[in-house]
Parts: C-alpha cells; sequence; structure tokens
C-alpha cells in the first residue's frame, strides 16, 4: 500500500492493478487532505493506514480506479467503507453528487496521464 500525496503514474497504477486484480486498483480518497492511499487488498486496509496518518473517517471514500479505461469512467464509486450509517450514507455508492467532484479532482491531480 502506497499514500498519495503528490504524484503517481497511470503506468504505476497499471501495474499495480495487475498484480492485485488484473484490471483495478482499489484506493481511498480523503477529500479533506486532497490524498489518497492505493494498492490495499481491501478498501478498509487503506483506510485504517490512512486513519494511523491523521486523516478522519468521514472524509475518506472508497472508489476503484480502473487505469486502462480512458475516459470518465475509469474511476468506480463503489466500496463497502462508503457505507456510514452514521453520517447518513446508506449505499455503497458515493450518491452524492459534491463528493463523487471532489473525489473525481482529486484524484484527476494526483494521477499523472
Amino acid at each position: 500500500m502506497k499514500i498519495i500525496t503528490d504524484k503517481i503514474t497511470i503506468n504505476e497504477l497499471e501495474e499495480m492493478s495487475k498484480k492485485m486484480f488484473g484490471s483495478l486498483v482499489k484506493a481511498v480518497v480523503d477529500v479533506e487532505k486532497e490524498i489518497m492511499a492505493v494498492n490495499g487488498e481491501l478498501h478498509s486496509d487503506e483506510q485504517e493506514l490512512l486513519i494511523k496518518k491523521g486523516s478522519k473517517y468521514e472524509n475518506l471514500w472508497g472508489i476503484n480506479i480502473y487505469p486502462e479505461i480512458k475516459n470518465e469512467n475509469w474511476i468506480e464509486f463503489d466500496s463497502l467503507i462508503n457505507l456510514k450509517p452514521v453520517l447518513g450514507y446508506r449505499t455503497r455508492g458515493i450518491e452524492k453528487q459534491e463528493i463523487r467532484e471532489k473525489i473525481i479532482k482529486i484524484v484527476n491531480k494526483l494521477v499523472e496521464k
């Protein structure tokens, strides 16, 4: 697992996807700190890593990145960690458009294509 605070290349993500799941890389994005953790077997592993580094639970969102897809569908907003009933989030998907937009902006800033 790796925390991305500056940049990661799309090629690095492609290599990670081949080693782990074949076509995707799991990632957890901290929408407050604008960082993400990648390459965990489970989103909860990445979430735990970020929390240990000072991130807050309510700011963490799980996504899947498909580095070989070259359009807007390369980010999938689906993870068990997105279930946050205490905060009113009751689905694995990220339903709020404003959160999705923050995640897209952060991922596009951190991933060098």
